[in-house]
């Protein structure tokens, strides 16, 4: 069974957050954990360690002078606002994949809903079980662990509903406009700057486990990529030309996706669904092709329907849907 708890560090970062720029005293801070002064203090060190860096005033306390520009799970926690939930968050340095330790951590009896972050994958993935490049350079590498016991069926929205979450966050946080390519990427200017990957175990009729899994390149540099993904891939920080604050947009991201769960399991999704992919789609109206299997359909891009499927108008006048392949986009004539 796990623990709701939060840790000593992070109230102490909740509370010093809230206090910028002035600052909390050491008496405050131990009365707000029920422990002495000294306790506080081998806190505090800790977060040291981690790269906090604090000024002690005599008289009035301490207040947060720097942060850590990594990730750091205590100041995303923190920046969160004390939101006392169930959700717990674990941060790795370096992982296989983040999707397949969420879901060997369910398959263990962890409760979720949880979260797994870390710094560097070795082994990213996305659709089709395709690479993704996924080095420690300033970016996200999440997965989402939930346990949503509802019936197959619902499924196929699922990563559609999330990724217009994520697109109408980063289009808030960023003050810019991404787009969304169906069904998992988001994009701007034509390039990739994340991508999702939602995978589930089911019984015979529900869904036991749900991983949903987000790469997102955040703070990479331009120049950075590898010469096969340097005009295909962009990072929000090389988008705007100034980097993100990484935790506090982790913050908000995770903040994000745990309310549009919410919002997907109770069916209220639906009332706001369709506006919200419209507004991102790339796709609508422009010349695509089609690959499923070994057949290639091309066509101009009508949007989605109802259920989440593809829609194209072919060349001789016919609506195609498509529940899965991928989507190209053709040059104009």
């Amino acid at each position: 069974m796990k623990s709701s708890a939060v840790s000593p560090e992070v109230v102490i970062l909740e509370e010093l957050l809230a206090a910028e720029p002035g600052h909390v005293s050491g008496t405050a801070l131990a009365k707000k954990l029920g422990m002495s002064r000294v306790a506080v203090w081998q806190y505090m060190e800790k977060l040291r360690e981690q790269g906090f860096t604090f000024e002690a005033v005599r008289a009035r306390g301490y207040r947060v002078t720097s942060k850590p520009a990594g990730l750091n799970a205590a100041l995303i926690q923190a920046y969160r606002h004390g939101r006392k939930d169930d959700f717990t968050l674990q941060l790795f340095d370096e992982i296989d994949s983040t999707n397949d330790e969420a879901a060997r951590q369910l398959a263990a009896g962890r409760e979720a809903p949880f979260a797994i972050l870390a710094r560097r994958q070795t082994k990213g993935r996305g659709r089709f079980g395709r690479v993704w490049h996924s080095e420690a350079n300033g970016n996200l590498y999440l997965s989402f662990a939930f346990r949503p016991r509802l019936e197959p069926a619902r499924m196929q929205m699922f990563t559609l509903w999330m990724g217009a979450n994520i697109c109408e966050l980063t289009a808030n946080f960023c003050r810019t406009a991404p787009g969304l390519k169906w069904p998992n990427d988001l994009l701007f200017d034509g390039r990739k700057a994340g991508g999702m990957l939602t995978e589930a175990r089911m019984d015979a009729d529900q869904i036991r486990d749900l991983v949903f899994g987000l790469g997102l390149n955040v703070n990479s540099p331009a120049g950075g990529w590898p010469a096969d993904l340097a005009d295909k891939a962009v990072s929000l920080a090389e988008h705007t030309r100034h980097p993100l604050d990484l935790n506090r947009f982790a913050a908000a991201l995770i903040g994000r996706v745990l309310t549009a769960y919410d919002r997907f399991v109770d069916g209220s999704y639906q009332k706001t669904f369709a506006d919200l992919w419209n507004l991102y789609d790339v796709l609508r109206g422009q010349p695509v092709a089609v690959l499923t299997g070994t057949q290639r359909i091309a066509g101009t891009a009508l949007g989605i329907d109802d259920t989440g499927s593809f829609m194209i108008r072919t060349d001789k006048g016919r609506t195609e849907r498509f529940n899965a392949g991928e989507v190209t986009l053709e040059k104009k004539a």
